[in-house]
């Protein structure tokens, strides 16, 4: 299972890098998205991959720390997810305004020749 995690988090953040690389504005978004959800992945990887651990332990119950998740990354990829819905909405929005301000979708604004 860690094999497939760690192969989905290489797919992810390769695909976004070759298309941070493209000079298309919807493709660097596109890449910067799926950089962002590799990252994430490799963040929540740190906190162990574990099946069967308790989220949290209530009132009456002990568990001894090795048996319980770790929320600090569960954290962190929950606000970044959020952070980075926002951020691709904003850049989706410049993108668009710098499209129709210059008739391309090419990152420098000018179409190649």
């Amino acid at each position: 299972m860690a094999l497939l995690f760690a192969l989905g988090i290489g797919v992810l953040t390769g695909c976004g890098l070759w298309l941070l690389l493209r000079a298309r504005t919807f493709d660097v978004v596109l890449g910067l998205t799926l950089l962002g959800y590799g990252v994430n992945l490799f963040i929540f990887a740190m906190g162990r991959l574990r099946t069967q651990a308790a989220a949290f332990v209530g009132a009456g119950g002990q568990a001894p720390a090795s048996a319980l998740a770790d929320p600090l990354p569960q954290a962190l990829v929950l606000t970044a997810i959020v952070i980075g819905f926002a951020m691709t909405a904003l850049l989706l929005a410049i993108a668009l305004r710098a499209r129709a301000e210059t008739g391309s979708d090419h990152v420098d604004g000018q179409e190649p020749r």
